[in-house]
């Protein structure tokens, strides 16, 4: 079992900035990707992010590349998400996820085992 909690939602403003934080707890050493997906009101989820908990490899979706980083503290089971230029559209239910199968690319947000409570992120003009 494998438990994820999340921290660093809030409400800010288009062009800021925010950082989630993702700490595993549990069996890590099971994990091979964690990531982030997201559920804005009325629209379906969607994968953001994900990470290779070993090796370097990362994927974002087309909508924030340039925008977003993804990175992980190995020492810590903890997964960071870098936003920055948020827009409006990146309102969202930001949720950790994670793991132990996973091959390549961006995974779709029903492709991973073991989810977060989530973490809200608003963004106003």
């Amino acid at each position: 079992q494998v438990d994820l909690v999340e921290s660093g939602g809030g409400s800010v403003q288009t062009g800021d900035s925010l950082t989630l934080s993702c700490a595993a707890s549990g069996r890590t050493d099971s994990l091979r990707c964690m990531g982030w997906i997201r559920q804005a009101p009325g629209k379906k989820r969607e994968g953001v992010a994900n990470i290779r908990t070993r090796g370097v490899s990362s994927y974002l979706t087309d909508s924030v590349q340039g925008r977003f980083t993804i990175s992980k503290d190995a020492a810590k089971n903890t997964v960071y998400l870098q936003m920055n230029s948020l827009k409006v559209e990146d309102t969202a239910m930001y949720v950790c996820a994670a793991t132990p199968d996973c091959t390549g690319g961006l995974l779709g947000p029903s492709e991973y085992r073991y989810y977060g409570r989530g973490t809200q992120v608003t963004v106003s003009s």
